[in-house]
Parts: structure tokens; sequence; C-alpha cells
């Protein structure tokens, strides 16, 4: 697969997952009981988690097809 066409296709899906989660975030910081401490710290880890699957997302990506997958390459 051409590396445009995977930037367009992670691009198209990134988006609109990043919007949803966004939400879902915050509809679920509504359910944290009313301690400010406890919600500072949910939206903190909350704001930091949609990281992590983004990166493999820009891996796969960022990675050359004629590249080798192991860690002899």
């Amino acid at each position: 697969m051409s590396p445009r066409i995977k930037k367009l296709i992670g691009f198209l899906l990134f988006l609109p997952a990043l919007i949803l989660y966004f939400f879902a975030a915050a509809a679920l910081g509504e359910l944290v009981p009313n301690i400010q401490l406890l919600k500072a710290a949910y939206f903190l880890v909350a704001g930091i988690a949609w990281a992590f699957p983004a990166r493999y997302l820009m891996v796969w990506m960022e990675r050359d097809p004629n590249e080798p997958k192991g860690l002899d390459g």
C-alpha cells in the first residue's frame, strides 16, 4: 500500500475516533464523584490515554513497506 493511501486511511480513521474518544471521556467524566482532585486526576489520565492507541496508528502510517519488520533489520 502506498504511503499516501496509508496516511489518508489513517487520517480518516484517526479524526473521527479522536472526536468520539473526547466525547466519551467527557461523558464518563460526569460519572466521577464531584471531588476536584479526583476529577482532575481522571481528566489528566483521559487526556493522555488517547495518545497510546494513536501511536500505533501513526507508526503504521509511517512504516515503509520495504522495511524489515523484525528486530534483525
